[in-house]
């Protein structure tokens, strides 16, 4: 996790619009994207926002450009004037806020999962959310030690940060031993994690539907798969 707030500042302040790829943050951290005064953020929702493989993305544009009628952007019909959209003007104008960036309309039928997992994180709230990533996350973590403690022929290292605040959910694991075979181990008994070349296993204790006794049934299940 990367101090946006700071990073911004010290790009505007040489003049640059500072914009941030927040697919791997969006439903994972904390963010304050209007006060930390970031220009535009993007992001998937299919990851943290459980809105399913290939869903619509989201964007955020800071307040401060909604009325910049100059700024470059993919103008699309759904952008346009709401009162005026349909009288097919030669001219663009934009809708006040982010929407004046939105191209065509959302897919109805993809939209249903997604606002179905936004009113879950509404409910139970953000803050909660982190609380319970902190937990299972630093778990996850003492699981993989104690077994490249106990396990001899355990030779992995985790790559992300041991700091809570430089990371969120998700913990990548090199993998110096086995590799391949021990992602393709943990697939057949019901284990999905997400391989990386050259020897990376990422591991994401999702806090809304994981739970304490999935880490610990993760714990065996690697623990085998590397005395195998």
């Amino acid at each position: 996790v990367f101090d946006i707030k700071t990073i911004t500042a010290a790009g505007q302040k040489v003049g640059a619009y500072v914009g941030w790829d927040l697919a791997h943050a969006a439903g994972n951290i904390e963010l304050k994207l209007n006060e930390w005064n970031v220009d535009f953020a993007a992001w998937c929702s299919y990851k943290y926002m459980n809105s399913g493989p290939g869903n619509v993305s989201g964007y955020f544009v800071h307040e401060k450009h909604h009325n910049d009628k100059g700024l470059s952007r993919f103008a699309g019909w759904y952008g346009h004037n709401k009162e005026r959209r349909f009288l097919m003007e030669s001219q663009f104008e934009p809708v006040q806020g982010a929407n004046g960036w939105q191209i065509s309309n959302l897919p109805v039928l993809s939209m249903a999962p997604y606002l179905a997992s936004v009113e879950m994180f509404a409910e139970i709230g953000m803050q909660q959310i982190i609380k319970k990533r902190s937990l299972i996350t630093s778990y996850l973590e003492f699981i993989l030690h104690e077994i490249d403690k106990e396990v001899e022929s355990a030779e992995f290292e985790i790559i992300t940060p041991a700091n809570q605040e430089e990371r969120g959910c998700q913990l990548s694991v090199y993998l110096h031993g086995q590799g391949k075979e021990l992602f393709q181990y943990l697939m057949e008994n019901g284990v999905i994690t997400d391989w990386r070349e050259p020897n990376v296993i990422r591991l994401a204790p999702v806090p809304l539907y994981t739970s304490y006794e999935d880490m610990y049934n993760f714990g065996q299940i690697l623990k085998n798969g590397i005395c195998d």
